[in-house]
Parts: structure tokens; sequence; C-alpha cells
């Protein structure tokens, strides 16, 4: 089975990685992308196609793991090409789901979504799918992934993940402006410290990567948000959603990217400190 990755970023690079060492033959496209990631797909090993049609085209199970932005537009490119059975993985609403699994021509599609961290959970991290192709899919289970089928319609998988992402996202946002105005008191770790004896074991932990994620995927999440508010303005004024995703835009500013993950929340918020400073 030749299994293909449209976009190589921490969800297709870790995957990737976990497929190969079970046995898999995976192949994905790094043209036109930056040397760091042509970098790590040469350092993983894996089969470079010279464009999309190619990967597409040679590919029985192809997956689509691009920005939110990038979904539609993908599908859109290389939907004739697509032989084998086409993946949307990204975190987008249902509707747009919908929308870019109808450009694949042969109808092979499923709607896939990653419950959880691929970067701490790797192969085995919860991958949820529905869709008319959701038990091809998870034949990949063979190879160590975590694929549960919730049903046969396009557009379930990525509600689920969505509803979730309205929730831990607000949280990490209102976490985020918590401690870093502890922070700039001096009681952070205070703070932490009897937070956590309301939220139980383990959560300093949490917390910590937490804001970590939050400013190193700044970005992506507010695109993620995005896409939550389409789906929940259907059914309220999304509020909270809207508040949140503004909350990661302007982190993104402030931050204005970070190359490197840093290993003590503290670095992220002295950044914004010194930008503050600058201006």
């Amino acid at each position: 089975m030749k299994i293909g990755f449209l976009g190589f970023g921490e969800v297709s690079s870790t995957l990737s990685a976990g497929l190969l060492s079970k046995g898999a033959d995976v192949s994905t496209c790094v043209e036109g992308r930056s040397l760091k990631t042509k970098g790590l797909a040469k350092e993983i090993e894996l089969n470079l196609c010279k464009s999309n049609r190619e990967l597409a085209e040679s590919s029985d199970i192809l997956i689509s793991a691009v920005t939110p932005f990038q979904a539609v537009e993908v599908a859109k490119e290389i939907g004739k090409y697509s032989k084998g059975i086409y993946i949307d993985i990204n975190n987008i609403s249902p509707s747009r789901a919908k929308e870019a699994l109808s450009y694949i021509e042969n109808g092979k599609t499923a709607d896939a979504s990653i419950i959880g961290s691929v970067r701490k959970n790797g192969l085995n991290v919860n991958i949820l799918v529905s869709g008319p192709y959701a038990k091809q899919f998870a034949e990949l289970n063979q190879y160590g992934m975590n694929i549960n089928i919730i049903g046969n319609e396009i557009g379930q998988a990525s509600a689920i993940k969505l509803l979730r992402s309205s929730f831990t996202k607000g949280i990490s946002a209102l976490l985020f402006e918590t401690l870093y105005s502890a922070y700039k008191m001096g009681i952070d770790g205070e703070v932490l410290k009897y937070i956590a004896e309301t939220e139980g074991e383990g959560f300093r932990e949490s917390a910590v990567s937490r804001i970590i994620s939050s400013a190193v995927h700044s970005k992506r999440k507010a695109e993620e948000m995005e896409e939550v508010m389409e789906l929940i303005s259907k059914s309220s004024d999304a509020k909270m959603s809207r508040a949140t995703s503004e909350f990661f835009k302007q982190l993104y500013n402030e931050i204005n990217g970070i190359e490197k993950r840093p290993e003590n929340y503290k670095e992220i918020f002295e950044l914004i400190n010194k930008k503050n400073r600058k201006n």
C-alpha cells in the first residue's frame, strides 16, 4: 500500500516517520518548500515525488495535511489526478471539508480529524474518520495508527474536532493571558501552584505545554479558530470563539514567529515584553 502526504509540516512528518518505521511505503512532495522542510524529508528518508500530481497519481491513500486555508485549493489542484482514496485531515469546518472533497473526481474520500497532540503521541495519536471510504482509511491501523470510524457522512469528524477546538483553544487563550499577567507581577509560579490545587495532578505540566504551543502555533491556531467560528455561528453568535481567534492573531503579531520551540514559557513572555518595550 502506497501512502502519500500532501503538505509536510508537523503532522505529515511525524506520521510519515512512524509509518516508515512500521514498513509502510510513504511519499510526499517538497518542491518549492523551505530548506528546513526539504532537509527534514531527506532525514526521514521517505520517497520524494517531483510534483503533487505525481504524488496523487501514485498513492493508494493520499492524506491532505496542509493549512486550513490551503485545504480547498490543494484538493482543487489535484482532484482529477487522485487515483486512490483521498483523506482530508485538515482542521477545517464540515462545510469546507465537503467543498474540498467535492473536487476529488473519483469520489473516493473521507473526512478525518486528529484529536490530541501528534508531537506527544506520534503514530498512536487518536484520529477520527467519517465518510464513504472511512473503513479503507482505517486499514492503516495495521501499521500502528489509531484510526477510529465514527460515521459514514463527510463532516462528522470535522465537526467533533472543531467543537473540541473551540473549548481547548479558548482555555489556552485564557490561561496564557492569566499567566502572562502573573508573570509581569512576578507571581506566575504561585498562580500556577494555586490553580493546580483546583485543577488537579498534572496541571502545571499541561499548562506550560499549552502556553508554549499557543505561541509556537499561534498562526495556525488563529486560522483554525476561523473555521470554528464558521461552524458555531450557525447556532450562536460565537462571542467566545471570536475573542479566541483575535487573541491568537494578536499573539502571532507579537511573537512574529518562533523558529525554535522554547523550553520555558518565560522565554515567550520575555519576547513579548521586549517587543512592547521597543514600541
